[in-house]
């Protein structure tokens, strides 16, 4: 009896959809990261040409980031229409419409900043609102008898990602310059760099669309009386002695819409301001509010099953492990800003643009997946070593921190006078893409392998929030360092501020390491894989 389930398992094959889902998600990297990784290269020259050089590319690079932010909050809302209302194929769909306009906006519009903000907010829309769902639908097209093919998948999908990016991150900056079309047809260099990733778009949806009659479509969840928000209301209200828990939830709605209230007490006027402000408000409302709930959550048992009072605390301590992961994304993201600034500093060919040094990114990732599941991760379990999800997660963060240890020596030697060439740069970019490898390959199979049934599409929001969060950090060192007192000090340190900040996010990943480390201990994994 008990060798059926292996035979089973012996005999599964990869599902046949799953083809299309990756051919998609390919084509829409390409869109997302074409236009990502030029951006904060354009709007440097083209809307803050008037400016000092290094003040154009600093609110260049807070543009960059609220953009970023942005295409990791809307996870929240795409998760939601998707378990509650139209299920994960229909709101991928037509949210990818609304994508494709976005990116018309951008080459429409690239000599006009409303239209082309706009177009920003479309694209984050869009990216956003599909993020959690692609990957998710992907975990959908498996079982119990074939979940152990879903890693291979995984990491296929994140290996088509790196894929599209890395061509895209070689041709775009070049096509920025003027290379290809924009030379042989007479077009704007900007309107054929933000074109092709909408073209790409488009053929995204149509790899979704033909795969359509193939797919495995989970209906969306039902009104659920037990629902995770239902049943933190219940704990968060239910009478009885003792309210630490509500009143800490409480602080976290007063925090938050303090956030909101001071803004125009604060001098903060800026659209910047206002997405820190909400962005802080976020924060305060998840941790107060989670812990609130977390408190006294065994006062919803009676009105509510014990699975699914059970099931919330789940949730709570998955959110727990996304909210340690928050400090990676403030390193990993600044590759697209900060670390193009620098590249631009370093000795380099002519032909070479500061920005084709990101592919080295995705070219490393391509390389490393494969390394790792076939040679590295195998080598040590053969000697009794097994590096568990949070384990390789926790390495990653660290791996992120020493990057930034090493593009922060680099930047002191820049800022010493002398010449640094840019191949040094493939030591922090190796570093980082290690780190990454661990972080976010691994976080998509535990995301989806933690969430409950009736909430896949939320968890994977949340697992892309932690993207936003990390977003908000950088933006709020970049706030802190411009006031004249921080400044001041930093001067002192004989760094410059932008040393300073490298060794700063070095140690704020390593703090987050250290921290994830021990949380990870007591964490205890589960199996919500379908079961047929």
């Amino acid at each position: 009896m008990s060798s059926k389930p292996t035979q089973a398992a012996a005999q599964a094959r990869m599902p046949r959809q799953i083809p299309f889902i990756i051919a998609n998600e390919g084509c829409e990297r390409f869109s997302f990261y074409g236009m990502r990784n030029i951006l904060t290269t354009f709007l440097a020259v083209a809307f803050f040409s008037n400016l000092p050089k290094e003040m154009a590319e600093s609110e260049a690079k807070d543009i960059f980031h609220i953009f970023v932010a942005g295409v990791y909050f809307f996870p929240l809302l795409g998760g939601w229409i998707s378990d509650r209302f139209f299920g994960k194929y229909r709101t991928i769909f037509w949210v990818s419409i609304i994508y494709c306009i976005g990116h018309a906006c951008l080459a429409f519009f690239e000599d006009q900043p409303t239209g082309f903000y706009f177009g920003l907010f479309l694209i984050a829309l869009g990216s956003g609102g599909i993020k959690p769902l692609v990957a998710s639908f992907m975990g959908d097209q498996f079982n119990q008898q074939n979940k152990h093919l879903a890693r291979l998948a995984f990491d296929a999908f994140y290996w088509i990602i790196n894929f599209g990016s890395f061509f895209a991150s070689l041709l775009m900056p070049k096509l920025l310059e003027g290379w290809g079309p924009a030379k042989w047809w007479g077009l704007s260099a900007a309107s054929v760099a933000f074109g092709l990733p909408g073209i790409l778009m488009a053929l995204a949806t149509l790899c979704l669309v033909a795969g359509r009659k193939r797919f495995i479509m989970v209906p969306p969840a039902p009104p659920d009386p037990n629902s995770f928000s239902r049943v933190v209301r219940t704990a968060l209200t239910a009478p009885g002695d003792g309210f630490l828990g509500r009143n800490l939830a409480l602080l976290g709605v007063l925090l938050a819409l303090g956030a909101v209230g001071l803004i125009p007490f604060a001098g903060w006027t800026g659209g910047k301001d206002i997405v820190i402000a909400l962005c802080l408000a976020l924060v305060s409302l998840l941790f107060f509010g989670g812990l609130g709930a977390w408190m006294q959550l065994d006062r919803a048992r009676g009105p509510h099953p014990d699975e699914a009072v059970d099931g919330v605390r789940s949730v709570l301590r998955i959110l727990v492990i996304f909210a340690l992961v928050t400090p990676f994304w403030s390193l990993f993201d600044q590759k697209a800003s900060t670390w193009v600034f620098q590249a631009g500093l370093m000795a380099k060919p002519d032909w070479f643009s500061p920005a084709q040094m990101q592919a080295l990114n995705p070219a490393l990732v391509m390389l490393l997946i494969p390394l790792n599941n076939v040679v590295i991760f195998p080598a040590l379990r053969r000697r009794g070593i097994e590096f568990s999800q949070l384990s390789r997660m926790g390495l990653g963060i660290a791996l992120a921190g020493a990057s930034w240890i090493a593009a922060g020596s680099m930047q002191l030697v820049l800022d010493a006078g002398h010449e640094v060439n840019i191949v040094w740069q493939v030591l922090p970019y190796a570093l980082l893409t290690a780190g990454e490898v661990l972080v976010s390959a691994t976080g998509l199979e535990f995301a989806y392998s933690q969430a409950p049934a009736a909430m896949k599409g939320v968890i994977m929001s949340f697992w892309s929030l932690a993207v936003t969060i990390g977003n908000l950090w950088v933006l709020l060192v970049n706030l802190t360092v411009r006031r004249p007192a921080v400044d001041e000090a930093i001067v002192q340190t004989g760094m410059s501020v932008a040393a300073f900040q490298m060794f700063f996010f070095a140690g704020f990943a390593f703090a987050a390491a250290l921290a994830f480390r021990a949380v990870a201990k007591h964490y205890r994994m589960v199996d919500n894989y379908r079961a047929s």
